[in-house]
This record gives C-alpha cells, structure tokens and sequence, in this order.
C-alpha cells in the first residue's frame, strides 16, 4: 500500500485538532480485546505514543503483552471496576458470528452494550466509542448516494444482527442523558472487510453474484486496517458524534462483475426472497431474507465528518474488493450457505439461474429427508 495521506500523517502524529482534547496522553480501555478487530486496535494503540496505557478486556487474554489485562464477561457489572482510570472506553465486545444462536447474539450484545456504558459512567470514564455498521441506515431504493451522518436509520430487525445494531444506536442516543457527562461516539463501517465473515463477504463467494431484477445494488468498502485507523481517531478525541467509515466513493454492479469476472444470475424478486425465506426458516442457511436487501438498494456513506477532521481511508473500493477475492478464494456459497467439496462440484457444474435453483432444491430435499428420519 501506498504512505497515509498527509491529513493521516497528521492525525497520528497529534496535530489535527491537537491530540485528546484533555492535553495529556488518554488511558484507553478496549473490550473484545483478544481478537478480531478488538485486537488489532489494542495493538495499534498499544504502540502510539499518544496513549498512556491500554486496558484491554475480553473473556480471555490475547496477545498484546504490552496492555493491561482484565479476563471477565463485559456483562459483568464488575467492569466498572476494572474501567477506573480510563479515559476513554472502546466497546468492541460485539458478537455478529453467522452461525450464533440469534436470541443469544442479542442477549449478548445489548446487555453488553447497557452494562460498559453504565460502568463507563461510574467509574468517570468522558468517553465510550461504540461500533455498530452503515446498514443500521437501511437499504432501500429512494436512499440517496451516498447518504450523510445524519440521514434517518430506516433499517429494520430483518438482517443478520441489524435489530441488535440499531438497539445498541439507540442506547448510545440515551447514555449521555441518562449519564451526564458521558460522550458517546458510534463508528458505521461499509462492508467490512479482512478477515471478517458475513452475510455480504458470502456474497462473494458464490459462483454467481445473484441480481434481483429492477433493483440497483451500489458497493462501498470499508478494511478493517481503515476502521481501526477511525476508531483510534475517535478514541483520540479528534472526532466525535456519529461517523461513517469506508472507502471513498462506491461501485456499481456491472463494476464489481468486471472486477471480479463472476458473471451474474438474474432472478425475479419474488423467486429470491421467497427461496432465501423458505431456507432459513428451514435452518438450511444462516441468512434471513433481509440480507438480501444489502445487496439490491443502495446504502454508501459520505464520511464527511471524518473527512472535516483530517482522516482519510488508506484503501479504495477496488483494493479491498481484490483482497475480498483472495481471502474467499476456495470457498464455495450459495444462498449464503457454505457447501463441501461433494456440493460444491455438483452446484459449479450447473449455469445461469439453475446454480443456485439446483443448490436450494438440494438443500431442500436433504432437510425433508433429515425430518422423515426424526
């Protein structure tokens, strides 16, 4: 990759908007530590000599000897303790895994989320960085492009973990009235990518991209080595409020087809959603209906306020879509469900619309057998 833009440069160096706004060096707790991007960003902080110390916290201990750790569940009230002395608090205890139960994931993550804000309060913590995604804006096809910080969240319940996103949006909204005092900045990543499995990166792994005819999918990016760059930014305290993060600009889907050379399946909107409904209701795949709306409407992001305050992303759309290819290289999808090898030569063999038609009447022939047998 090509040296940060100067504005970066400075961002890390302290001089946009002159470092933490308190003067001094902040005491940085991180929850999620131990891995993913929780620990990407304990590391990077671990090394800037703009933080004073890490806290890192997470249910074991990761790797990044230089922080100090603190091994508990982040629902236990407890935290608050382990939180004193802390500047600034980044909240990345967020479980948004595929294949977790539903009704856990949400348990999981608002009683996560209500309880590090509350801790945070109590134990004089000024500020919580939470990270939710750019979904929680919605997918519908009146969205302007891009949309601002400020548009109106429209998404619903329907796609994987938005309800919990949003939930969380709206306890971020309450904590500084319910704790006075208490500043909370909320990150909204595009399509995350680097080592991430989602809904959206699956998408990528089919052997055609599926199209709903008469929609309009646009595709903006965001790497996760740009989102822990944004979550150190805010943590510094050189942005505040609610801050969308991805790549500049977007891709059209005839752009992302030439890209990619996957060429696309074209399939009625009816036949799609009600194919994808009928599979997850039979647990066939991890997916909701709602996913697929992510991939027909429109959902970019400006990033303007990031961008006033002199962050900028290292990565372009077509960077983070080469690397995407790359890291599902192997992987074979359809309708958002991994197959082995045995059904991934049977589904490849077939073409057009029939790829993914032949792989939703397997699965569904395989679930009828599986229940005769019960």
């Amino acid at each position: 990759m090509s040296s940060p833009d100067p504005h970066v440069r400075a961002a890390r160096n302290g001089t946009a908007h002159g470092g933490a706004k308190s003067g001094r060096r902040p005491v940085v707790a991180v929850t999620g530590a131990a891995a993913g991007i929780g620990a990407l960003l304990a590391q990077r902080l671990a090394e800037s000599e703009e933080i004073k110390q890490v806290i890192a916290i997470d249910e074991r201990r990761g790797d990044v000897t230089e922080a100090t750790w603190h091994v508990l569940d982040v629902r236990d009230p407890a935290i608050a303790d382990k939180l004193r002395g802390a500047d600034v608090v980044v909240h990345l205890a967020v479980d948004l895994d595929l294949e977790t139960d539903p009704a856990a994931r949400t348990a999981y993550n608002v009683r996560g989320t209500q309880t590090v804000l509350t801790a945070a309060a109590a134990a004089g913590v000024h500020r919580v960085v939470l990270c939710t995604s750019a979904m929680v804006y919605g997918a519908l096809p009146e969205n302007d492009v891009p949309l601002s910080e400020d548009a109106e969240l429209r998404a619903t319940a329907d796609a994987t973990g938005v309800g919990d996103l949003l939930e969380i949006e709206r306890l971020a909204k309450r904590a500084p009235r319910a704790h006075p005092g208490l500043n909370v900045t909320v990150l909204r990543p595009a399509v995350l990518v680097g080592g991430t499995d989602t809904a959206l990166t699956r998408y990528f792994e089919s052997p055609r991209l599926l199209v709903v005819a008469g929609s309009r999918p646009t595709w903006q990016f965001c790497h996760v080595q740009d989102l822990v760059s944004a979550l150190e930014f805010a943590a510094l305290e050189k942005a505040e409020g609610e801050l969308a993060v991805g790549c500049d600009g977007w891709l059209e889907q005839e752009e992302v087809e030439e890209l990619t050379g996957i060429r696309r399946m074209e399939l009625p909107s009816a036949v799609a959603l009600g194919a994808a409904s009928r599979l997850h209701r039979l647990g066939l795949t991890p997916s909701p209906a709602g996913d697929l709306a992510f991939t027909m409407h429109p959902w970019v992001v400006s990033g303007s306020r990031l961008h006033e305050a002199g962050w900028r992303p290292r990565w372009t759309n077509e960077e983070v879509l080469a690397e995407l290819l790359e890291e599902v290289s192997g992987r074979h999808t359809v309708v958002g469900r991994r197959l082995g090898r045995k059904d991934a030569a049977t589904t490849l063999g077939a073409a057009g619309a029939t790829v993914a038609l032949v792989g939703t009447a397997a699965l569904v022939r395989r679930a009828r057998k599986a229940r005769r047998r019960l």
